[in-house]
């Protein structure tokens, strides 16, 4: 079963805490290794000098011909052999070793007859001295180690859960809610230290200032155009209705129109960017309102009701985004063009060249088309709009055997 992390338990935390480990460790051998070094060199330094004074003693009784001391003798048995062939050869040495199951530091030196006079001194003491100070710089590391990871995580994560809730809000920025902020306490009070996630925040917050200035703008100034046109080409449109039959009269109706068309589109989506649009909720029947649509729309447009559905919406707003649809599919796509219903999920579908890839990647943006369309890019942009107003999703994207394909997925009323 693999353990979950916490969301917060991102690469970065996992890669801190392990470098911390590593670095505490090799930090903790080190010193481990000096103490160890230190002390043990001391112990036997401080062993192999009574060793040696008890083996002047020994050689001077020797010589004089009294008897030995305690644990002295010629040519022990228990005598290491690399230290007897030492003395055999004229050498004076020390060595620890085991003599009936006890640490022993023996001193060796030489005597007449190249025979070797030794004294052994008791050395389970300083072993065991060094024993526990090995235990005791192992646990001591183990525990300065486990406090440091710990204090580290603790100080790691603390960073990362704010990098991580900067990243939501650029999340939030990138999916238009630009009223989203980082708000870092630290960038609001001068006296406490600015550390780099504190400058990443607060230019985000300045980045979606700006921004959302910025898009203010252009959406009043969209709204003011829009506003201003609308009466001068009420009385443009009224004017062209008293032009005398004919071609010309027919280009300059017919662009009045267009124009007006695209008055109406631009103050809808002002509206659209306020976010203070309301649905006008009612209980409709999928498949008949889609039937309307199309034959409001005059196209030859097939419609298709696997499954209908009764759904809560608002009328207008769900027909300006089915009839925006349909009108798309016939002015950039190929026929047949197929509107089909399924249960809450609507489809228009054409046969033409499919949509565009930045439309299907970052969906409709306003005044682009792009391969010789024509049109302002607006009825997509509406449609989508109108979604989000209706709780719905809309999605866009492109048959495997050719054809744009527009899915719209209304929001389910549970008990229906």
């Amino acid at each position: 079963m693999r353990l979950a992390l916490p969301r917060w338990a991102g690469p970065l935390a996992v890669k801190a805490a392990a470098f911390i480990t590593v670095m505490c460790c090799a930090l903790a051998a080190l010193l481990g290794v000096l103490v160890h070094v230190s002390v043990t060199n001391q112990t036997v330094g401080q062993a192999r000098s009574t060793a040696l004074s008890r083996l002047a003693d020994a050689t001077e009784a020797y010589e004089a011909g009294d008897s030995l001391l305690p644990n002295a003798g010629v040519d022990p048995d228990g005598l290491p052999a690399p230290l007897r062939t030492l003395a055999a050869a004229g050498e004076r040495g020390t060595m620890v070793s085991s003599d009936h199951g006890r640490p022993t530091m023996w001193a060796a030196g030489p005597v007449a007859g190249h025979r070797a006079l030794a004294v052994a001194v008791d050395y389970s003491q300083q072993s065991r001295t060094i024993a526990g100070l090995d235990n005791s710089i192992l646990w001591s590391s183990v525990l300065a180690i486990g406090a440091t990871v710990l204090v580290g995580v603790f100080a790691v994560t603390r960073v990362t859960r704010r990098l991580h809730g900067t990243a939501r809000v650029a999340r939030r920025i990138s999916a238009g809610d630009l009223d989203a902020r980082v708000d870092d306490p630290r960038t609001k009070d001068p006296s406490r230290p600015q550390d780099e996630v504190a400058a990443v925040a607060a230019a985000l917050d300045s980045m979606a200032s700006s921004l959302q200035s910025k898009l203010l703008s252009e959406q009043r100034f969209t709204a003011d155009v829009a506003h201003e046109l609308r009466t001068p080409l009420t009385g443009l449109h009224a004017a062209a209705e008293l032009l005398p039959a004919g071609r010309p009269t027919e280009l300059v109706r017919d662009r009045v129109a267009a124009l007006r068309t695209l008055t109406e589109d631009l103050l809808e989506i002002s509206r659209l960017d306020t976010g203070r649009e309301k649905p006008a909720v009612d209980t409709e029947e999928l498949g008949a309102l889609a039937r309307r649509v199309v034959r409001a729309s005059g196209t030859d447009t097939e419609v298709r009701v696997l499954a209908d559905a009764r759904v809560e919406t608002d009328r207008r707003r769900l027909e300006r985004v089915l009839g925006n649809l349909v009108a798309n599919a016939h002015k950039h796509g190929a026929p047949p063009v197929v509107l089909t219903v399924n249960g809450a999920v609507v489809t228009v579908r054409d046969h033409g060249a499919g949509y565009p890839e930045y439309l299907v990647a970052h969906g409709p943006q306003r005044f682009r088309t792009e391969g010789g369309a024509t049109g302002h890019g607006l009825g997509l942009t509406i449609a989508v709009g109108q979604a989000e107003v209706l709780g719905a999703r809309l999605f866009f994207g492109n048959a495997v055997d050719g054809g744009a394909v527009a899915t719209l997925i209304l929001p389910v009323v549970e008990g229906r």
